[in-house]
């Protein structure tokens, strides 16, 4: 979501900063803004509604203002509407200092009543300005910034990734964390704020992630990193481990394309040096769990949202089909307000790309405090939900900048596919089924090249669907969750209409919406329950329904049935999500695309949900 970079050292601060806050599009913003100190400290802001560009447009050229301090922010709209008053960075009533913040700030009406009450006056309908006037308020009295910032957040209920510059104090940056991910980049004499690594990878790989509750004030020379009680706390750098070409488009016109056609890799890193074929199972050493402890496990619970929500669902087909273990799959923005059972024995995993999810986080938080063993499954190193984890899985994605998630979905059905097979073979997986399990996964990365060589006639069959108003995708079993994820691809950057249902429940109701403009979009592979899906094809086609299949090649029967056949190659149930997802998520690029859409930033999306 919103998106925070900030730098002090010796260079311009203006393009370092504006190169940031581009890198930051991916997330996903409406407005944004940047906040300098001249070399006379006079506090200069720019704010635009819209794209970056009309931000870059605003400033004055190089020669007319050259700061080495600074702060930007791309916003996200929660409280107020997308406008240049409402962007950040935000100021008090005196221009002073500036503040850019991510996340919520729950009692800031409350505070906004007794800052009116003592004179102050507000220009925006943000909680975040809040902030602004609440620091300065402080600095009334105190000269100290640190010591502003800290007395202020004290009094703040809610989230916060925050820095703050002052006039008065023009060679520091202020900025803390409570809930909402912030890291410090350490150059050579030189420091970056950003809520997110990718603005600042290309400047340096050596980086703090803050914790919650923790505050760093950053001079030209050194930092000091303290709670909000200013107890210092010991540092941990932490050295990145990819490098700026991962988030570079290349040859592909959008990342989405880019993220698809990285599949092969992806998975095959998801499963890289986690597979014993002596033993017939997988080897997953970061969930800190030994043998006898996960032969303990008795209930599992998958907390996710989203597109990890639809790899959770997969996830319990898995397990429990391999495992035998009871999985339960919870939405995580609801997890936590409906008192969740967890009994004896339960492991909770929390499913999350960027790990800084919140309402993923915070369900793992309330898991925690139930007793129960909580484990994340992420692809961001550092991130909260790692941190915060007694154990997890790195899915080893990769940077994923396009906003619908396609190949860290994959990755993550990769990773829950071998927790099922290391619990399975616990238990009850012979050595044989394992053997075959282990022989399919390493044959899947070459299965996905083969279904990406189609990208040309999947492009044809989109032009056929693309000027459709609704969409009915269908599947059963583990593939009724692809359905649902499909669908939602299909939403996400096409914004056709379009529902995931399980084949069979098409009957109990919207079956009443098909007819011959209706494209359905069906999976119907070689499995154990293939005859039942071609039932469930025959009744579209008898009320005249444009079907587009998914099938196994080879198969002829679903021709019949079908306007167009999408093929792809066959391998054991349990891995068929890994392939059948792939021409789905091509179909709603390509629908994206002919349509004239923003494909990498969909409207009213952001990539990391960072707030509740």
């Amino acid at each position: 979501m919103c998106g925070i970079v900030g730098y002090l050292g010796k260079r311009n601060a203006t393009p370092i900063i504006i190169e940031g806050i581009k890198r930051l599009e991916y997330r996903g913003y409406d407005s944004s803004g940047i906040a300098l100190i001249d070399a006379e400290n006079n506090l200069k802001i720019f704010k635009k509604q819209g794209k970056i560009i009309e931000l870059e447009r605003s400033l004055p050229a190089p020669s007319k203002i050259f700061s080495t301090i600074g702060i930007a922010h791309t916003r996200w709209a929660t409280h107020g509407e997308a406008t240049s008053a409402n962007a950040h960075p935000h100021t008090g009533c005196t221009n002073r200092l500036a503040i850019v913040h991510n996340g919520i700030i729950e009692n800031h009406k409350q505070l906004r009543g007794q800052l009116e009450k003592n004179g102050h006056i507000f220009s925006s309908d943000t909680d975040s300005e809040v902030l602004a006037h609440l620091i300065e308020h402080f600095c009334e009295e105190d000269s100290c910034l640190k010591n502003c910032v800290q007395r202020a957040l004290k009094l703040v209920e809610g989230t916060f990734g925050i820095a703050v510059i002052d006039s008065r104090n023009p060679r520091q940056i202020v900025a803390a964390r409570r809930g909402s991910p912030l890291i410090l980049g350490i150059g050579e004499k030189e420091f970056f704020i950003t809520s997110d690594v990718a603005a600042i990878i290309i400047h340096t790989k050596k980086v703090i992630y803050l914790h919650d509750n923790e505050l760093v004030s950053i001079t030209p020379e050194s930092f000091e990193l303290t709670n909000l009680e200013n107890e210092v706390q010991e540092p941990i750098v932490s050295e990145v481990d990819w490098d700026i070409a991962t988030i570079d488009k290349g040859e592909y016109q959008h990342f989405m394309l880019k993220e698809i056609f990285e599949q092969p890799e992806s998975v095959y890193n998801a499963f890289r040096g986690r597979l014993n074929e002596k033993f017939s199972t997988a080897v997953l050493g970061g969930l800190n769990m030994n043998g006898r402890e996960l032969r303990r496990i008795k209930f599992i619970q998958l907390i996710a949202c989203g597109t990890s929500w639809h790899a959770a669902l997969i996830g319990k087909h898995i397990i429990e089909s391999l495992a035998r273990i009871p999985v339960n799959v919870e939405y995580a923005s609801e997890y936590r307000y409906r008192n969740p059972v967890i009994l004896d024995d339960t492991m909770v995993i929390a499913i999350s790309q960027s790990g800084e999810t919140a309402d993923t986080l915070a369900a793992l938080r309330e898991a925690e405090a139930r007793g129960a063993r909580v484990m994340g499954i992420t692809n961001t190193v550092g991130s909260t939900i790692a941190r915060e984890s007694e154990g997890g899985v790195y899915i080893h994605a990769g940077t994923e900048i396009g906003v619908a998630s396609t190949k860290a979905f994959t990755s993550q059905v990769t990773v829950l596919s071998l927790l099922a097979l290391l619990l399975g073979r616990m238990r009850h997986v012979s050595p044989k089924y394992g053997m075959q399990f282990i022989k399919e996964m390493r044959g899947i990365p070459a299965k996905i090249e083969s279904i990406l060589a189609q990208n040309d006639e999947i492009k044809r069959i989109a032009e056929t669907i693309k000027d459709a108003q609704n969409a009915l995708y269908l599947g059963r079993g583990v593939n009724y969750p692809v359905a649902l994820e499909g669908a939602l691809k299909l939403k996400e950057i096409s914004y056709i209409h379009a529902e995931g249902y399980p084949a069979a429940e098409m009957k109990h109701g919207p079956i009443a919406l098909i007819d011959e403009h209706m494209p359905v979009i069906a999976i119907a592979l070689k499995d154990a329950i293939y005859d039942k899906i071609i039932s469930n094809l025959e009744e579209v086609k008898a009320r005249k329904g444009r079907i587009i299949t998914i099938a196994t090649e080879g198969d002829e029967r679903v021709k019949q049935f079908s306007e167009n056949v999408i093929y792809i190659p066959d391998t054991i149930d349990t891995l068929h999500p890994l392939l059948s997802v792939i021409p789905l998520q091509l179909l709603a690029y390509h629908c994206a695309c002919l349509r004239g859409l923003d494909v990498d930033q969909p409207r009213n999306l952001a990539k990391s949900v960072t707030v509740e």
